[in-house]
């Protein structure tokens, strides 16, 4: 049994240390930055233009 556990165990650590996270923030950071300018015409809109 803990043969079976030793061996999930070191599966999940190479998964997660197989994740390249620099990327995911990147991507993240970039999703943030493409959103931000609609949202601000939809805000600009709901108030009448007036900031």
């Amino acid at each position: 049994m803990s043969l079976l556990l030793a061996g999930l165990f070191d599966g999940l650590t190479s998964f997660v240390g197989g994740i390249d996270f620099v990327l995911i923030f990147q991507l993240l950071s970039l999703a943030l930055v493409v959103l931000a300018g609609p949202a601000v015409v939809v805000v600009l809109a709901l108030r009448g233009g007036d900031l």
